[in-house]
Parts: C-alpha cells; sequence; structure tokens
C-alpha cells in the first residue's frame, strides 16, 4: 500500500509540475482523458497479446497458420467487446501515440484517437475530451505527459495493470478537487467519506441510487465494498444522476476504467427526473449544500413532498425527500448535507423534519469532523435514512433514532484539510451496525453515541444535532465549579492581554484549558 501511495504521489507531483500556468479545472481533463486512454490500451493490449498466443501456437484450438488470418482475427472488434474490452484502433494504441509523444501534432493525434475510439465503442460517444489540438496547450508538455502516464501498470500483468489506473483516476479526482478549492467540490465527495456512507449501509446486493452523482465515487466504492466482502459485482444495478454534463463525462470514464456498467443520465433531477420508477435498495448522496436556485418555485406541488412543501430558498429538503420517494419498502439512504439541516426551522423545514421523524424515517444521525470537504467550510452531517424500520431483517428500531458525534475523529492531511481514517470509520459503522443488528452489543458512549427515544427527540423539539444528546465525555471531577473556571479565565486573559498578546490566540488556548477547541 505504502509503494502504491508513493507511485501516486510521485505521478501527481510530476503530472502537476507540466500544468505550468494552465487552470486545474482545464488541466484536469487532459489528464484524466490521458489515463483513460491509457487504460483502455492497456486493457485491449492484454486481450491481444493472449488472443495472439491462442493463434499462432499449433496446440491451440484457435491455432491460425496464415498470417493474414491471424492479423484480421487479432483486429475483429467483436474478439475485445465479447470479453467487455472496448476495441482500440491502431492510431489510437498507447504505443502509437507515445512513439509520436514529441511531435508538434501530438495535440491532433490524441483528438484524433479519441474520435475512432468513440466511433468503435457507442458506448462512449460524447464522453471522451477532444481538447489536446488546442493551441494554448503546450505540446511539448503534452509530450512529457504522455510518457508520464505510460509509466503507469508498467511491466504490471492484466488485472493489476487496469486497478493500478483506477486507483490513480480517483486519486488524480482528489488532487484536482483540491487543486480547484470550492468548485472542485462539485464533482469529488472525499473519499473518507465515501467509504463511511458505504460501509454504514453496506450494498451488498440490489439497486444503488445516487442523484447527484458528481464523478461516480460512491459508485466505485460500492463496488470495491463488495469485491472485498467476497460478494459479487453482478449482485448490484447502479443507477444515477448528473446535472453537470462535464462532471457526467468524468463519471462515466472513471465507472469505465472500473468496468462497472451503470446507468447514468443527465439532467437536472428536480425539474427532470430521468429514473422516474426507481425504487432503491441503497442511496448514498452528496448534493450540494444549502443551494437556492433549485427551480423550486416551479415545483410547489410536485408528489414527492409527501412531508411538506420545501422551501424555494434552500434545497436540503428537497433533497431529503426526494430520496424518500425514491426508497424501495425496506430501503435504506445515506445523505451528506450541511449540519444546519438539523435543526434549521426556516421556511417550512421544522414541521418536514418533524413529519419524516414522526414518520419513523430516521435512523440515524452523524455530526462530522471539520475541514473534511475542498469545497467548503461549512460543517457537514450524515443523515440515515430507512423506509422500515421493523422489516425483520435488523432489529426494531421504531422507538429510537442512533446520534453518533464524530466531530472529534479524523487527522489533518495537509494545512486545510481533514481524512477520517480507517481505524475512525471502523468505529462509526461499528457503532451503528451493534445498535441496528439483532446480534449487535451496542451501549451509549458518553460524549460519543447515544441511542435516543422518540420521546427525547420530541422533547428537544425534533433537532437532530448529536451534541444535543450525547452529552460529554466523562471526565474527572476537579472540584472546581464552572463559574470558577470562567472567573479565573477572565482574570488571566486580561493579564495576557496587558502583555500584548493577540486576541484570537488567547481565547483560543485558554478554551482548549477547559475542553473548549475549535
Amino acid at each position: 500500500m505504502s509503494d502504491f501511495k508513493n507511485l501516486e504521489k510521485t505521478l501527481w507531483t510530476a503530472a502537476d509540475k507540466l500544468r505550468s500556468n494552465m487552470d486545474a479545472a482545464e488541466y484536469k481533463h487532459v489528464v484524466l482523458g490521458l489515463i483513460f486512454l491509457k487504460y483502455i490500451s492497456d486493457a485491449f493490449n492484454g486481450r491481444y497479446e493472449q488472443l495472439k498466443l491462442e493463434l499462432e501456437d499449433p496446440k491451440s484450438e484457435w491455432f491460425v497458420e496464415e498470417e493474414e488470418a491471424r492479423y484480421h482475427t487479432l483486429n475483429d472488434k467483436d474478439e475485445y467487446t465479447s470479453h467487455n474490452i472496448f476495441y482500440v484502433p491502431e492510431k489510437a494504441r498507447w504505443s502509437f501515440l507515445q512513439s509520436k509523444a514529441k511531435l508538434p501534432e501530438i495535440g491532433k493525434l490524441v483528438d484524433d484517437a479519441m474520435d475512432e475510439i468513440e466511433k468503435v465503442n457507442p458506448s462512449l460517444k460524447g464522453v471522451l475530451p477532444k481538447i489536446y489540438a488546442d493551441p494554448d496547450l503546450n505540446k511539448q508538455r503534452l509530450g512529457e505527459l504522455i510518457d508520464l502516464m505510460g509509466t503507469i501498470g508498467f511491466n504490471e500483468p492484466g488485472h493489476k495493470a487496469k486497478d493500478l489506473l483506477g486507483r490513480v483516476y480517483e486519486y488524480f479526482l482528489g488532487q484536482f478537487a483540491d487543486a480547484e478549492g470550492k468548485s472542485g467540490g462539485q464533482f469529488y465527495t472525499p473519499a473518507s467519506i465515501v467509504k463511511l456512507l458505504v460501509e454504514m449501509l453496506e450494498p451488498y446486493r440490489g439497486r444503488v441510487y445516487d442523484g447527484a452523482c458528481g464523478s461516480g465515487g460512491m459508485f466505485v466504492q460500492s463496488e470495491t465494498f463488495i469485491e472485498q466482502h467476497g460478494g459479487r459485482l453482478g449482485d448490484i444495478s447502479i443507477y444515477g444522476q448528473e446535472s453537470n454534463p462535464t462532471t457526467l463525462r468524468l463519471a462515466k470514464m472513471n465507472l469505465a476504467i472500473r468496468g462497472i456498467d451503470a446507468k447514468i443520465e443527465l439532467g437536472d433531477t428536480f425539474l427532470h427526473d430521468r429514473h422516474k420508477d426507481l425504487k432503491a435498495d441503497y442511496i448514498m448522496a452528496n448534493p450540494p449544500f444549502n443551494i437556492s436556485d433549485w427551480s423550486g418555485e416551479q415545483l410547489r406541488e410536485d408528489i414527492r413532498w409527501k412531508y411538506g412543501t420545501p422551501p424555494v430558498g434552500n434545497a436540503n429538503y428537497a433533497w431529503l425527500q426526494h430520496f424518500v420517494h425514491k426508497l424501495s419498502p425496506n430501503g435504506t439512504a445515506g445523505i451528506v448535507l450541511a449540519n444546519g439541516s438539523m435543526n434549521s426551522n426556516t421556511g417550512s423545514e421544522g414541521e418536514i423534519r418533524k413529519a419524516m421523524i414522526e414518520a419513523g424515517l430516521i435512523d440515524c444521525m452523524v455530526a462530522l469532523p471539520a475541514q473534511l470537504f475542498y469545497n467548503t467550510m461549512i460543517p457537514a452531517c450524515l443523515w440515515f435514512l430507512a423506509r422500515n424500520k421493523t422489516n425483520g431483517k435488523y432489529r426494531d428500531r421504531s422507538n429510537e433514532i442512533l446520534f453518533i458525534d464524530a466531530r472529534k475523529l479524523g487527522v489533518m492531511i495537509s494545512r486545510r484539510n481533514r481524512e477520517l481514517t480507517d481505524a475512525d470509520i471502523q468505529k462509526i459503522a461499528g457503532t451503528y451496525h451493534n445498535w441496528r443488528n439483532t446480534d449487535g452489543e451496542y451501549a451509549d458512549i458518553p460524549g460519543f453515541c447515544k441511542a435516543a427515544t422518540m420521546d427525547e427527540v420530541r422533547s428537544n423539539n425534533y433537532v437532530l444535532m448529536p451534541g444535543r444528546y450525547v452529552g460529554t465525555e466523562a471526565e474527572e471531577d476537579d472540584g472546581i465549579l464552572f463559574k470558577d473556571k470562567i472567573s479565573a479565565l477572565t482574570t488571566k486573559l486580561a493579564e495576557q492581554f496587558a502583555k500584548g498578546h493577540t486576541l484570537e490566540a488567547e481565547i483560543r488556548e485558554n478554551l482548549k484549558s477547559i475542553g473548549y477547541e475549535f
């Protein structure tokens, strides 16, 4: 694993150096398009070499003596598509392009290669970037980038090389999201959050849906989860929708690299639901936070607003009700939303939340640490919804909601960003499973988790913030009253300001000393 992480960082550092003055949002498509081209070329070559051996081996039942006949078989599209491999024409193969990498016309050659691949693979039509002949793209840098990408999967056999390319693609998506900052979050949900959603919901079998699918990370992680737990990939069906056509192309490439067959459609999920009749067994989504321009004024009488009409100025409760509407009778969902969704009373939001709680839809609420996202500093939470908490698959939880306060978890991976570790993910998911499962051994942990009754939630005016329920961690009683601590703090602050200490630094330091850290 550490070797792969070193490879990721080395490749990213080298690729980023070649970016020069090019904007990350544009450069992303240059790099990811090349990774995809390298992937399908490697997959094609693997099948090509296998077929060649079979055709040339006199002991093989596929042996063909005539060289011309062998050539035609080796270039027969059906010999590849029947093995779920994209056919790559000769002048689109990586070896050909890398041999021309130093030529001034390399940009046109890559664009032509993308065109040829789309012509013979209808499922890729309109997906691949054709931006390499752009005069503003430095062709010397492009050639160097092609040489760099040529090292991915180098000397690795078949599936290992393809998996490597898939992981590099996913890693680069994250790095570009970081480089783009605010706009990066439009296409990328940090991997640790995706992994947490998947670990908690455990999508082994059935229909999986994401109505704001971005670059497809939820689907990739679902497939990875199934593989890691010995399941069969064919046991799930994947459905998604994305409103941004550029992001949709990233998703289709991301899924194609993984060999994932998904029905992902382009369109506004609220105005033009492309999976109108779908009832999903699992929903995982990270819709944009607090969006006001969601065309709510056009949807006042929509069938989806069973628990109340969401306010025009904020889509949070429109997303929640859309996903509830999409759940199968025993379906479950994990939704990432802004923290404000847990206690907002703006417009009709408080009444909608109350109605959803009384309907028994809320299974678990998780407060997340700050700084997990590349694109926003808005604190976030996870809503876990269950259409039927008495279906017999798990224990009857109809009179409870589990609250988990995970704000203190995670580690800083850069000056700006935090990440949940595998241990953090297992701690949160394990707590949920112990509470939910019939054979689970669950116990409340002060400061971290609490199984609250419906009466407790009612007495808290239907506020769903975990901090309201979990209490504080048990600490040794030092015998000093809180008011005396505050008095001592005030005196200390006055003394330190007299010495020239800065206000922000002292407030942070002194609040930290009584257990409040920001």
